[in-house]
């Protein structure tokens, strides 16, 4: 998937998926991403505190009464928990904090292609030196000589990083620069019922392989439904050519592209819907046994 300049709306970018179909996503402006994170630190400050409730509890009941050690022992879990728990979720298929999840953004590569674990330890590691180390200068410093420096240095420092994503279009944080990545609006998308109903026979008119059912998973057969909907013909001839491609059809001499792609669409969906009742569901086409 490549990535084209904006030519609508000012967050909106149009992206070209690797079947030819030209979407369009809006990046999520700094409001949105500080109201995300805001979201996110509510919730870890609460785990936070409760778990250090449970742990000064725990040292009274057993008579352990070195508080410092048991700071250091938070502190500590404090530092694993907040890293955890961004990289841990934007990990799953969603790429989205419950932050993110509950201002419907998530986590997507900038190049258009998977997104990879790399750059989501990348851009959660420099959220380390873009916010929490400042902030620890900020709080830990203040008063006269090197500690007023410091301080000074700690409000300069995270000045910088929290004004950055002001100054790019896409509102880039500087994480998101090393790992190549942004932050765009995620609607939810539905498969309705009404695509499969158009043509019921279509399907049977079509012997597709499990193989090339298992080409494609929910992501791109989004992307068809959404394609079968706009009804574009010269979309529709290129994305038939490329599923053709992907899991080596010959299309008969009398075979039309819309019926081709509603009949694959219907056979696809039925494929994932079966394998939904395993328990088990194809995100995408690079999702694998």
């Amino acid at each position: 998937m490549s990535v084209l300049n904006g030519t609508g709306a000012r967050d909106e970018r149009a992206l070209i998926t690797p079947e030819g179909v030209d979407l369009r996503v809006r990046v999520a402006g700094p409001g949105e991403r500080l109201s995300a994170l805001m979201i996110d630190a509510a919730l870890i400050i609460g785990i936070t505190i409760v778990s250090l409730l449970l742990c000064f509890g725990a040292g009274w009941v057993m008579g352990f009464r070195n508080g410092e050690f048991l700071l250091v022992i938070v502190m500590i879990g404090g530092f694993l928990l907040r890293n955890a728990w961004f990289i841990a979720f934007e990990l799953t298929p969603y790429a989205a904090t419950p932050g993110k999840r509950a201002t419907g953004l998530r986590v997507a590569a900038r190049n258009g292609g998977r997104l990879s674990a790399g750059a989501i330890l990348a851009r959660n590691g420099m959220r380390e030196l873009e916010l929490f180390l400042p902030l620890t200068m900020v709080f830990g410093g203040g008063g006269e000589g090197v500690d007023g420096w410091l301080y000074l240095a700690g409000v300069i420092w995270a000045g910088v990083f929290a004004l950055f994503p002001l100054f790019n279009r896409d509102h880039l944080r500087v994480g998101d620069l090393v790992a190549g990545t942004w932050v765009v609006h995620a609607p939810k998308a539905t498969l309705l019922r009404d695509m499969v109903d158009d043509q019921p026979v279509l399907a049977a008119d079509f012997a597709f392989t499990l193989a090339q059912l298992d080409a494609y998973g929910v992501k791109e057969l989004h992307v068809l439904e959404d394609v079968l909907r706009k009804a574009d013909r010269k979309v529709m001839a290129a994305v038939a050519a490329r599923i053709r491609a992907k899991i080596s059809w010959t299309a008969g001499e009398y075979e039309m592209d819309r019926a081709f792609l509603q009949a694959y669409y219907t056979a696809v969906r039925g494929r994932l819907e079966t394998r939904m009742l395993l328990g088990r569901r194809k995100l995408d086409k690079f999702d694998r046994d």
